[in-house]
């Protein structure tokens, strides 16, 4: 088949799915790789600028645990972490959010800026769009650590209205003003209800989740969230898998109809699974 006519056979098979989406709200968390690799995170705001330009109302949510760090033992502290999650004391707690709510965020704006979208930055303590309380995973104290006590989503449909991108760091306020640290898997998953999207879009570092641990030809393409909870149970997906998981099931509780694990690091891995038929990585339904 002639190059051109590939090409044209690709656009055809988008055009459904552009007509589904147009106007729609999707929520995506993008993380791992694909935020390290300077190429591969053009190409991913490129994708979204893609999405905006059909018609679709992407929101994105980011965390930045390398890059915090980095930064971290650039200043003499060594991170410590307990369940996955990040032990943060007010010195940390500074150093996340000068990087997620600054450097990594802005970061993330301009490259949107420069590839023609019309992104904003904000953290969860503008407008106090995130208000979260102190979490203390198994009765231990990790500092500012927080999880979602509310959703203010004003904001984001005002910008939404107007044709910009949020582009959202996983800082929350908390009840007294102080800044909490929080997982952004998590953050999107609470997000698609309040923001009524029809989607959510999990970008990982692997093709999503394996019948069996590290070997990719044990890829789930579906999973219901009982098939998924009782593979938790089994260990068979675990460490960071399991909180993307489970931002999973907050968006099924939340009212949208799939929710997508896919691997950030291949290339237009986010095109793919909006805009064709097959699809790529897990997709985890209500069942």
């Amino acid at each position: 088949m002639p190059y051109s006519a590939e090409q044209a056979k690709i656009l055809t098979q988008a055009l459904p799915y552009i007509q589904q989406y147009a106007g729609k709200t999707i929520v995506i968390k993008y993380g791992g790789h694909a935020m390290v690799d300077e190429d591969l995170k053009k190409s991913v705001m490129g994708d979204v600028v893609l999405l905006r330009y059909v018609g679709m109302s992407p929101i994105l949510v980011h965390g930045g645990g390398p890059e915090i760090t980095e930064v971290m033992k650039k200043v003499g502290k060594e991170p410590s972490f307990v369940n996955g999650l990040r032990v943060t004391d007010s010195e940390t707690m500074e150093i996340v959010e000068m990087v997620l709510a600054g450097k990594t965020n802005k970061s993330l704006v301009s490259l949107i800026n420069n590839q023609g979208g019309r992104a904003v930055g904000l953290s969860g303590k503008d407008a106090n769009l995130i208000v979260a309380e102190k979490s203390e995973p198994g009765g231990v104290d990790i500092g500012y650590v927080g999880q979602v006590a509310k959703i203010n989503p004003g904001i984001l449909a005002t910008l939404v209205q107007e044709g910009y991108i949020p582009v959202i760091s996983s800082v929350a306020i908390g009840p007294n003003g102080e800044s909490f640290n929080m997982n952004a898997d998590h953050i999107a998953g609470e997000l698609v209800g309040a923001v009524g999207a029809v989607k959510l879009v999990m970008m990982t570092d692997v093709k999503g989740i394996y019948d069996h641990k590290d070997d990719p030809s044990t890829l789930r393409s579906v999973l219901t969230v009982s098939e998924a909870q009782e593979m938790i149970r089994a260990g068979k997906i675990d460490k960071g898998m399991i909180p993307k998981v489970e931002a999973c099931v907050m968006a099924l509780k939340g009212g949208v109809e799939r929710a997508h694990i896919i691997d950030g690091s291949e290339p237009h891995s986010l095109l793919m699974e909006v805009f064709t038929d097959k699809g790529i990585g897990t997709m985890i339904e209500a069942g």
